[in-house]
């Protein structure tokens, strides 16, 4: 992508306001805070303390607005102590300005270094760098600063306490991430009617999943809804795969494909329902015609085999989440955290296929219905998440792994630390005054990667002109005296509440007005400030543009490694699940669960650097869009086939499967060597696993299994082909010969 055509979508990004579902009592809530907190300094202390105490809750607020599964009222508490250390700090190191741009540089590379701890905590450490720059400058005594500080302490506290007094949908998050997993596999049994090998993003399910582990305090006050369906859910979608492919014995037209499509409608609407229920905490209700359609008595004859098998299990999953989104979990539901098999579902017929087409399913919401013993497997811990006490160590340790040379969060902490000197030094020379907006703006603009850099620098000067034209005219307007200037910030405030998760645009228009109505209270005239903080903002805008071309961390070439990452953590999840035929009676469930969260994990890393290279005005460095696209394919097929076997996972005592651990142990072996490969620039071979496909042959076995890898050995040689980006040697007549299965000579692949 050229440079241009970069800059034109980043800026076409930062200025467009999205559509979001709004929150106005949180945004009330957060308003009411700040109120309270600016009436009491102005009671108690006046204007310049009412300003500085009145950034605390107004940063402390938005805290509580960052994505994260902790408690909220923590997470204000420690934005209004972390800024009240930083605004003491800075107030006694002003005055000698060489030291004071040390502990910037320092305080700004710390804040810079705590993205690699999570995007809320290097959120909340970039604002409370930013807004120090203002603070500083408000106290003029150490003992003055020492109150500010107090106050901004009280700033966190209060909104802490607001939270706590008043909460607005306590659980919402986490039922919204809940239901918005079973809403995307609902979602997923559609397409399946009309696409049977269609594509699943497992990012709802990878949501789920961390919205589920909760603090000890959480646990104890968990609805009991939010307990348990997240672990259904995550085995009801290879179910659905495994109904609906051609590959699993249901042919494309016919009776059989007509009663699955029902099947998976009716899924569909009870997935639906659950996802409802769970959203708003009311009880399921399920249609009756969907309920219906798990009753129908000539299913048995028409499914049989595997899909009869995959029917029954979704028949008794979809009564377990229909149970437990009502909130009325059975004595056996498992933790979301429960691996396959862990329960007692409903397994009617043996791995080899052969069904009892004469057992009646059972149906969601039925009553008194049969239920197997649950089977041995251990039942896992339940998952907490760490305490904010807690996370500290886990943060340092984090940046302390990132502070290498070559990680991106040091080359952005570099970058930021860097810019946040020039600009404070250039603010200062310039006989502008209020030096600080250009730093102020560099901190809060830049990001690690390229695309939300540049979008958050054009989205703060368009907002910044547009919030400044607008508070400027109101304060033109009505002259607004010390009380009225603090309601009008107080008003801003709580329009950026409750427009901050429609995009940057409307937020930094919000946030300019709430600041030039803050200065006002304190005493300054908007004559002041913004003419100068139009300019700064321009040049601390163009600094961070500046610094990322110049010093850039780009994803670009790094796509090779992200690639090579999936297929070591994808080859691993395929090994296991082959690993788990090959002997049933080993406790291999959690090593399956466990690789293919490693799995999804790299898949997403995957996908999140594709998406930044987009945007980046670079050029591919060894791997191009067209061969990243299929080998993404190639990779999500390998995790496809590899889900449509765990559907069908045997249960202890199951005829076991020898050739399935040669072949594992070759897969296992031979992805770990083709990562390699791929960093490495080659392009990876797979003789191991065809030669122990080859001997597969001689053996009787499970066709199923051995049907299944043998699509596994196709996907890994499409990978290796699109990979393979050499270009052919043209035939006498003309035309390109066609690729075998693989690189055409190893050698030839070991020294490209």
């Amino acid at each position: 992508m050229s440079w241009r055509r970069a800059l034109k979508d980043t800026a076409r990004s930062g200025i467009t306001v999205e559509r979001k579902r709004l929150e106005p009592l949180i945004a009330v809530r957060g308003a009411a805070g700040l109120a309270i907190v600016i009436a009491l300094s102005l009671w108690l202390f006046g204007p310049a303390a009412a300003a500085s105490s009145a950034f605390g809750a107004f940063q402390a607020a938005i805290a509580t607005f960052q994505r994260s599964w902790r408690p909220r009222p923590e997470l204000a508490i420690a934005s209004g102590t972390s800024l009240a250390v930083s605004t003491f700090l800075g107030y006694l190191t002003i005055s000698k300005e060489p030291l004071f741009l040390a502990l910037l540089v320092v305080w700004t590379f710390a804040a810079g270094m705590s993205w690699a701890a999570g995007p809320t905590i290097g959120l909340i450490a970039s604002s409370n760098v930013a807004i120090m720059l203002v603070t500083v400058t408000l106290p003029t005594s150490v003992a003055q600063a020492a109150g500010h500080a107090a106050m901004m302490i009280v700033g966190g506290l209060v909104q802490a306490a607001l939270i706590v007094l008043f909460p607005v949908r306590r659980w919402g998050a986490h039922r919204d991430a809940l239901a918005d997993a079973l809403a995307a596999e609902a979602d997923y049994a559609r397409r399946l009617r009309h696409d049977p090998v269609a594509s699943f993003d497992p990012q709802p399910l990878m949501e789920a999943r961390n919205a589920a582990a909760v603090t000890p305090r959480q646990a104890r006050r968990r609805p009991a809804e939010l307990h348990g369906a997240r672990g259904i859910a995550e085995r009801i979608r290879p179910v659905l795969a495994s109904l609906a492919d051609p590959a699993m014995g249901v042919p494309a037209e016919g009776p059989a494909r007509d009663r699955v499509r029902e099947l998976l409608a009716s899924a569909a609407t009870l997935l639906d329902a659950a996802a409802h229920a769970i959203r708003h905490g009311e009880p399921v209700a399920a249609p009756p015609a969907a309920l219906a359609t798990f009753r129908t008595p000539d299913t048995g004859s028409i499914l049989t085999g595997a899909p009869y098998r995959a029917m029954t299990r979704l028949n008794t999953l979809l009564q377990d989440v229909a149970e437990t989104a009502g909130g009325t979990p059975q004595k056996d539901t498992p933790h979301e955290d429960a691996p396959p098999g862990a329960r007692g579902t409903a397994h009617s017929a043996d791995i080899d296929g052969r069904s009892t087409p004469g057992q009646a399913p059972t149906y969601p919401g039925a009553r008194g219905t049969a239920r197997s013993a649950p089977t041995p497997h251990p039942r896992p811990t339940t998952r907490t998440r760490p305490t904010f006490l807690a996370l500290i160590p886990k943060a340092l340790k984090a940046m302390r792994s990132e502070l290498r040379r070559g990680s991106p969060i040091t080359r952005h902490a570099t970058r930021v630390s860097a810019v946040a000197a020039t600009g404070y030094i250039l603010g200062t020379w310039l006989p502008l005054g209020h030096g600080y907006w250009a730093p102020l703006t560099s901190v809060m603009v830049m990001r690690p990667d390229f695309s939300q850099t540049y979008s958050r620098a054009v989205a703060r000067l368009a907002g910044t002109v547009i919030g400044v034209a607008v508070a400027t005219g109101a304060v033109q307007a009505a002259t607004p005296g010390t009380l009225q200037s603090g309601t009008l910030a107080v008003a801003s405030a709580a329009l950026m509440y409750l427009l901050m998760r429609t995009g940057q645009f409307a937020t930094q228009a919000c946030i300019a007005a709430y600041v030039v109505f803050l200065l006002g209270m304190g005493g300054e005239e908007w004559t002041q400030t913004v003419p100068e903080r139009v300019l700064l903002t321009l040049m601390g805008g163009f600094l961070a543009m500046l610094a990322y071309a110049v010093y850039p961390a780009w994803e670009t070439p790094r796509l090779r490694t992200r690639l090579a990452d999936w297929l070591a953590a994808q080859g691993p999840y395929v090994a296991a699940v082959f690993g788990a035929y090959a002997d049933p009676s080993a406790s291999n469930a959690p090593d399956v669960r466990e690789a293919l969260l490693t799995a999804r994990t790299a898949r997403a890393a995957w996908h999140a650097a594709v998406a930044r290279a987009t945007a980046e005005p670079v050029r591919h460095r060894g791997l191009s869009r067209t061969a990243a696209d299929d080998a993404e394919d190639a990779l999500a097929q390998l995790g496809r086939v590899a889900m449509l076997l765990e559907a069908h996972l045997p249960e202890r005592g199951a005829t076991p499967v020898p050739p399935a651990a040669r072949f594992a142990d070759a897969l296992r072996e031979s992805t770990h060597k083709g990562a390699k490969a791929i960093r490495e620039r080659r392009v990876p071979t797979w003789d191991a696993v065809r030669e122990a496909l080859e001997a597969w042959e001689t053996e009787d076995t499970d066709k199923v299994v051995r049907n299944t890898a043998t699509l596994v050995l196709d996907t890994l040689t499409e990978l290796s082909e699109a990979l393979d980006t050499a270009v052919p040697p043209m035939t006498l007549d003309g035309t390109a010969p066609e690729k075998p299965n693989g690189p055409r000579n190893p050698k030839d692949s070991a020294t490209r």
